[in-house]
């Protein structure tokens, strides 16, 4: 059993360690999705010290100990989330520059296992805030359109993300592709390959299944249905195809990232 235990907390750990460690924690009561005087300052404190002039965006998760039901604790979890969003944004931060707000609900733990249980659940009571810096994604990768590109760059969106098992594109990601309709347009002669991307699937399988179409596509689908988007607001089908990736190409930042279209630069 501690043999089993001591592989899961590895692999907990592993993950932890391809998405990043969280900048700043805070931590919530029991039950509780509002925060203390001494929480929210420490909220107020990482906004002072934050060069924002380095940070591409900033992505909040937030999560609750293991007792109670799943869907109780998945919203309890969101308001968490949503509590730590609004004191950034009531003090100042760029609602725009917060991509990513995603409640997980429940930490489960090994009871017989944890020394101290109590701790372990107040731990998990928490919400965890992630920064992107600016340029860390390797050579060559985007998260905007840029006034000059080369062949082979990459660009993703962060307002163009999929829920999980979906292609459906939300509204933000209709925002998102209109504004991208009017750089086109101006850059008439730049041709781009739209690559769909999934999350959370074993290795063995290429792609995902869309749960729009019951068929393991889902890769595909995100693709094709921004294809089909450009192609609708006027953009020549000429100078754009579609592929589905799958889960090959993860970027290392969290789940969220990893449901998501790139574009790929074939000519300038």
């Amino acid at each position: 059993m501690k043999k089993s235990f001591s592989i899961l907390l590895l692999l907990f750990s592993s993950f932890l360690s391809a998405q990043g460690k969280p900048v700043e924690t805070v931590y919530f009561e029991f039950d509780k999705f509002t925060l203390d005087d001494n929480q929210i300052q420490t909220i107020v404190d990482f906004m002072k010290n934050l060069d924002t002039t380095k940070v591409e965006s900033i992505q909040i998760y937030g999560y609750c100990d293991d007792r109670g039901a799943n869907d109780y604790n998945f919203e309890l979890s969101k308001n968490r989330v949503i509590t730590v969003q609004n004191i950034l944004t009531e003090n100042g931060f760029n609602k725009n520059k917060i991509v990513i707000i995603e409640g997980k609900g429940r930490v489960i733990v090994q009871k017989d296992m944890v020394e101290n249980l109590s701790e372990t659940r107040s731990k998990n009571r928490r919400v965890d805030l992630f920064i992107v810096k600016k340029n860390s994604f390797g050579n060559g990768i985007y998260n905007s359109f840029q006034e000059k590109h080369k062949v082979g760059d990459r660009i993703y969106l962060e307002n163009i993300l999929f829920p999980l098992g979906s292609s459906a594109l939300t509204e933000q990601s209709k925002k998102e592709l209109d504004k991208i309709v009017l750089l086109l347009q101006q850059q008439k002669t730049l041709e781009f390959e739209i690559r769909g991307h999934v999350c959370c699937t074993p290795s063995y399988f290429q792609d995902a299944i869309d749960k729009e179409t019951r068929e393991r596509k889902l890769s595909l689908n995100r693709a094709k249905n921004v294809y089909r988007y450009l192609m609708n607001k006027g953009i020549n089908s000429l100078r754009m195809h579609y592929v589905g990736s799958g889960n090959k190409f993860p970027l290392g930042q969290g789940e969220a990232l990893d449901r998501r279209v790139e574009f790929l630069i074939l000519k300038i």
